[in-house]
């Protein structure tokens, strides 16, 4: 047994260098033809709520004069998708978040392109309905597999136990933890290498719980896109090479949210994904408020640009928001040790 998970961690450890190795070496190849066709992102002018986004602008007037690309997540997806399918595809363990992730990129690419080539009054990129409609679809398809194929009926609560939901449950719980976690990465990808570092630490908590479950190839794939983060933060410190765009936080949050249903760790999310959810909640808070009181309850949200307005410089917002993360990833694994779940 103790061969068996030392030559799986070492495997899975090779991975997570291919992973990195390979994103290394095709981001210059990405580089040199985002900034030669001009793969600029378009910023928004409005909030969800319809005022006009003049914080955010004034905070971030140096970067859109500047220009940098956005569609980075291409080289996570690219990466991803190569090191899983010569070294890692499984039937049991990884297709389901592998599909998940190149599902997720599917919708933030689609986004992405109609931002940076569109033009008029759509030129910002898909409409929120619609690309809420198109991951609520995926995780849909991924949720029946998941129930139906795979078998899965009950899901495991922390300290009491395996909860029976049955199919239609499980396919509902399984689309919500896909498209809630996709929304969240996403709001959060607005600083320099915020989202990427972020996501490193929850990928890296569920690789943990996977591998202590025997899941030795689902370990594997979340190894996998850590290498690709790791590289993805080596390029984008402030100041920024590029952004990954929606091509990248869906893709991210898609296989976050598969991830924690495979590993059946679905009510650990919100605590190793706790800014993400604190990040998605701060919006919802602000777009509540306004509705309800007419006032805004922040300066700007989400909390990141909150943050900001109040003078935190976007490398202290994000290094503590990285520190918080770690630590919450790290209770994560040891309620999943205490709780039955590992």
């Amino acid at each position: 047994m103790e061969d068996t998970f030392g030559n799986e961690t070492f495997y899975g450890l090779i991975l997570s260098l291919s992973a990195f190795f390979l994103a290394t070496f095709l981001t210059p190849i990405y580089t040199h033809f985002a900034y030669k066709y001009k793969f600029w992102k378009k910023q928004k002018k409005d909030t969800v709520t319809g005022e006009k986004l003049t914080v955010v602008a004034k905070l971030h007037a140096g970067k859109i004069a500047r220009h940098f690309p956005t569609m980075a997540g291409m080289i996570g997806v690219v990466t991803v998708f190569t090191v899983t399918c010569i070294c890692n595809l499984n039937r049991e363990q990884t297709w389901l978040p592998l599909v998940g992730f190149l599902g997720g990129s599917l919708v933030g690419f689609i986004d992405d392109v109609i931002n940076v080539f569109g033009s008029g009054k759509g030129a910002a990129g898909l409409r929120a309905p619609v690309k809420f409609a198109m991951i609520t679809i995926i995780g849909l398809s991924l949720g029946w597999w998941f129930a139906v194929k795979l078998g899965w009926t009950s899901i495991e609560v922390p300290f009491l136990g395996d909860w029976y939901v049955g199919t239609v449950g499980m396919i509902i719980i399984f689309a919500f933890a896909v498209v809630a976690t996709s929304n969240a990465v996403n709001i959060s990808d607005g600083l320099d290498g915020l989202a990427g570092g972020l996501a490193l630490m929850a990928y890296g908590a569920y690789a943990i719980i996977a591998l202590f479950q025997g899941q030795w190839m689902l370990t594997g794939f979340c190894l996998t896109v850590v290498g690709w983060l790791l590289s993805y933060i080596w390029f984008n410190v402030p100041p920024a090479r590029f952004m990954m765009g929606d091509t990248g936080s869906f893709a991210i949050g898609a296989g976050l949210g598969v991830v924690a249903m495979m590993t059946n760790a679905f009510f650990l999310l919100p605590i190793i994904g706790i800014l993400f959810v604190v990040e998605a909640g701060s919006s919802l808070i602000q777009i509540f408020w306004k509705k309800v009181f007419h006032k805004k309850l922040m300066v700007s949200a989400p909390i990141h640009h909150h943050l900001e307005a109040n003078g935190w410089g976007e490398a202290k917002i994000v290094m503590r928001f990285w520190v918080i993360a770690g630590v919450f990833a790290i209770i994560g694994v040891f309620l999943a040790a205490q709780g039955g779940i590992i």
